[in-house]
């Protein structure tokens, strides 16, 4: 389906958790039109996110956020909207470290209550709390942001971390193949995609290429997801940009850089989002904005996955 298709069946309010990290395969595409359809109230769970979380508070769509970490690697360390909207309010935040997030998603696929780790202890992430205490148990916030306990099998082996499991509404993964029976090949590291989208209700796929199902049973051991956890495919080339999709293109650095300058403020932040999100009615028009000559820089040798000799500062 389209793009505008796809988002559509994302209500205000979801839970909705994002596939890549940092600066690696964003569903860019997917939040772009997220902003254009002016989603409200969205609660986000990611592992680790960037540029499209980024664009996303920016744009005034994100509520509440559970995640390890929010930045767009050297761009901005710390995601210049993200801080601003924790800073002043703006949003909800909830910390964790990248493994427990991933062991959540993981207790959300199998179907778990909770969790157990040593993860975490005499950490901060164990002792302060992020959401309020009145939005306990209330929606999809859980009632305890974690559990600490005795090792019931072992009590001389210490405590261990009780972490609650997530279940978002909607993941969105980019890839660089899906089948046409909607078989999803995902390239290079996974990150916590695999675990997102097992454990959330509707999954939304974007794609370089869709290819014949004779060719993505070809290899079977490169297939990450199969179809039945899929719930709409959209084909969009180049939907990770600026972030980078491994074996198709780099990270576009100059964008990167430009677009972490204008999110400094809010009116230079304004403008990028009537340059490079709200006029583009489809991702090919987005494509032609970025130009042929700066697409071509980011191609990566497919022989290793990244480009050689990118401009990188």
């Amino acid at each position: 389906m389209s793009l505008k298709e796809a988002v559509s069946l994302i209500k205000d309010g979801d839970q909705i958790t994002l596939g890549g990290f940092t600066t690696n395969r964003n569903p860019m595409a997917l939040c772009r039109e997220i902003i254009r359809q002016r989603k409200k109230d969205i609660y986000l769970a990611v592992h680790s996110h960037g540029q499209g979380m980024e664009l996303m508070i920016g744009a005034g769509c994100v509520s509440r956020i559970e995640l390890a970490y929010g930045g767009v690697a050297r761009f901005a360390p710390t995601g210049f909207r993200f801080r601003k909207a924790v800073c002043s309010g703006e949003v909800q935040v909830e910390d964790y470290s990248n493994f427990q997030m991933i062991l959540r998603f993981m207790a959300g696929a199998m179907g778990l209550p909770f969790i157990a780790t040593t993860s975490g202890l005499e950490t901060d992430i164990v002792k302060k709390m992020g959401f309020p205490e009145e939005i306990r148990g209330k929606g999809r916030v859980p009632r305890h942001k974690l559990k600490v306990m005795r090792n019931p099998w072992n009590e001389e082996e210490g405590d261990v971390v009780l972490l609650p499991p997530l279940n978002p509404d909607v993941a969105l993964i980019h890839a660089q193949y899906v089948g046409q029976d909607g078989t999803v090949r995902i390239q290079g590291l996974t990150f916590a995609d695999l675990e997102e989208a097992k454990a959330s209700k509707l999954v939304i796929i974007t794609c370089e290429e869709i290819v014949p199902t004779e060719y993505i049973r070809r290899d079977p051991d490169q297939n990450s997801l199969p179809h039945f956890l899929v719930d709409a495919v959209v084909r969009a080339p180049y939907g990770a940009h600026p972030t980078a999709c491994h074996h198709f293109y780099d990270y576009d650095s100059k964008h990167l850089r430009i677009c972490a300058e204008m999110c400094k403020q809010d009116d230079d932040f304004q403008r990028y989002l009537n340059e490079w999100v709200y006029p583009f009615e489809t991702q090919e028009e987005y494509l032609a904005k970025v130009g042929i000559e700066e697409l071509l820089k980011i191609k990566a040798n497919p022989a290793i996955g990244y480009a050689q000799g990118l401009d990188r500062r």
